[in-house]
């Protein structure tokens, strides 16, 4: 089988510039969003796998990797309509929306507040309870530092200082790649590509969104880590009883990124989505 080729793009739309991976490829389309701190890169397995079926497009979001860094709330409504602004661009109808953690979360609103752009959802390792402390959105002024990287020696002064410290700083090898990733080196040193404003206003505005759940109409699945405490029990059961086709997965490997640390386990469930996806819209037209 050929390989699937990966384009690189630039999107100039109203409100951002948006950095994204795009197969190109004939047939349904899936819009694949990672997590804070994150970029497109983390899909490109996933593309290669679905490429040959699917078009498969990955942005990097707005504050993070290629993509615009604006001075904004980050709320997961500003970034949905950002790739709401996407499709338009690249004319497409609407697609299958897959998105890890935080990727999870604007996939949701997505889903919720555009429900003519998607035709099925994917929530990875993300639960519907929100990171802040509080239960609405705080009022300026925003934090300026993103507080997981704020005691980090920034900039690197070389590539092995920055390699050793971020290897000491995660868990595994999955989340080292995943800030490596972002790391890009500039005249004062190697630093990361992600916005620090941009992290800290999303998780200051990252509230509780259980009540989005049952305006999501198209099918659902929702795949968590075993073992992990991203997706606590209650919040797993409470998110399936709210969404009215939903699909729960758990996979056995324990680290955040489920589509990464073991992908055999979820392209299985992926693979039972998709076919459940294509039964579910046959009936519905």
């Amino acid at each position: 089988m050929e390989k699937v080729k990966i384009h690189r793009n630039l999107a100039k739309l109203k409100n951002i510039e948006l950095f994204y991976l795009d197969t190109r490829t004939e047939g349904p389309a899936i819009l694949c969003l990672h997590g804070r701190w994150g970029r497109a890169e983390t899909w490109v397995d996933f593309m290669e796998r679905y490429g040959q079926q699917y078009r498969i497009i990955a942005p990097d979001q707005r504050g993070h990797g290629l993509s615009g860094k604006p001075s904004s709330n980050y709320t997961a409504e500003e970034m949905a309509e950002d790739m709401v602004e996407l499709l338009d661009e690249l004319k497409i109808e609407s697609v299958l929306v897959a998105g890890h953690s935080m990727g999870g979360r604007v996939a949701g609103y997505l889903t919720a507040l555009y429900p003519e752009y998607v035709k099925a959802l994917a929530i990875l390792d993300r639960s519907a309870s929100g990171l802040a402390k509080t239960g609405t959105p705080p009022s300026d002024p925003l934090p300026a530092v993103d507080p997981l990287t704020r005691d980090w020696p920034l900039p690197f002064s070389s590539l092995s200082e920055a390699m050793n410290y971020i290897q000491q700083f995660t868990d595994s090898e999955l989340s080292y790649q995943y800030f490596m990733n972002s790391l890009v080196e500039t005249v004062e040193g190697y630093r990361m590509l992600f916005s620090s404003h941009a992290m800290a206003a999303g998780m200051a505005h990252d509230v509780d969104w259980f009540h989005l759940l049952p305006k999501i109409q198209c099918p659902v699945l929702l795949i968590r880590a075993k073992g992990n405490d991203a997706v606590s029990d209650e919040d797993f059961a409470k998110m399936q009883s709210l969404l009215a086709h939903c699909v729960a997965r758990e996979v056995s490997h324990p680290d955040h990124n489920v589509h990464l640390a073991n992908k055999k386990e979820f392209y299985g469930y992926f693979d039972e989505f998709l076919k459940i996806t294509e039964g579910w819209l046959r009936k519905s037209n």
